[in-house]
């Protein structure tokens, strides 16, 4: 169950916001990727592309959400059933992203490509974006107030660090209250906790977050 765990953890997206284009026989396929972190601000995003480009003959669009209880939708907008979404939800997938959506925009220019180059326009799109996009290793984490005292802390936050273990931030007050992230699933910072203070630790799961790494700073996302 651990190594199963495990390998939820750990799920890539993008940074930030990108945008590419290509031209097919006329017509602008202009994809632009964001990272969402939810279902809401997906929708958000994607309304405001139809905003942006009210006047475009399709926004297609596909995102994908989640770790393990995933999300994934996607929409044709008006092109032949399968040739513009679902090709572009399969770039997605093909690149295993997640927490991510991108909408295709495609101005018409006055030539008809069929099916078969929808589906090749529509997915080159997408993935020469994601080219020039930074792609980060998005990691679910566990939190948990840690309160020690005094004669304790030094020791706490430098034996937790170089366990790997997350401090988010600390305060200092009749005691030492440290906000630590420890990767969901690995099952030992309660018990590593508990040896390295000598059962001198109070320990309270305060839920999740998620985070990436960058340039040596951790980066939460929600």
């Amino acid at each position: 169950m651990e190594k199963a765990a495990r390998l939820t953890n750990k799920r890539k997206t993008v940074y930030k916001r990108i945008q590419a284009e290509i031209t097919e026989k006329k017509s602008r396929f202009i994809a632009t990727v964001a990272p969402v972190a939810s279902e809401d601000e997906a929708r958000e995003f994607l309304r405001a592309m139809k905003k942006t480009y009210w006047d475009a003959r399709h926004n297609v669009f596909a995102y994908r959400i989640g770790f393990e209880n995933e999300t994934r939708r996607f929409s044709d907008d008006g092109e032949p059933s399968g040739s513009a979404g679902g090709p572009v939800l399969d770039v997605i997938t093909g690149e295993n992203l997640t927490d991510i959506a991108i909408n295709v925009t495609r101005y018409f220019g006055g030539v008809l490509l069929g099916v078969g180059g929808l589906v090749r326009a529509y997915g080159a799109a997408a993935k020469k974006a994601l080219t020039t996009a930074e792609i980060v290793e998005k990691i679910k984490y566990d939190a948990s107030i840690v309160t020690v005292s005094y004669p304790l802390a030094a020791k706490v936050r430098r034996e937790a660090e170089k366990n790997g273990y997350v401090i988010k931030n600390a305060e200092y007050a009749d005691d030492v209250r440290f906000e630590f992230l420890s990767p969901a699933g690995d099952g030992h910072f309660a018990s590593f906790m508990a040896d390295l203070t000598g059962g001198g630790a109070v320990i309270e799961p305060t839920g999740g977050a998620f985070g990436f790494w960058r340039g040596g700073e951790l980066i939460i996302t929600d």
